[in-house]
């Protein structure tokens, strides 16, 4: 029976995790990605240099989020 109780219970934390990622969807400018940059082989020199793309995502230095197709960005982690 705990063991039922533990899954039943792991499986509404995980639920409403999900829940929470997706209701901030909504919140994302739609232009803020442009499919037409995503390079998904690309290289970039591997220096942390953070920086948050509008999409709310922090992405390593500017290259990854240029080649992620990320259109505006600010330096720093994104809160």
């Amino acid at each position: 029976m705990k063991i039922k109780s533990l899954y039943l219970l792991l499986f509404l934390a995980s639920f409403l995790i999900f829940i929470q990622c997706e209701s901030n969807i909504d919140d994302i400018d739609p232009t803020c990605i442009d499919e037409s940059l995503i390079i998904e082989d690309a290289i970039c020199i591997q220096v942390y240099d953070p920086v948050c793309g509008c999409d709310e995502k922090t992405y390593g230095n500017p290259c990854e989020a240029k080649n992620a197709g990320v259109i505006t960005w600010v330096s720093g982690t994104c809160s």
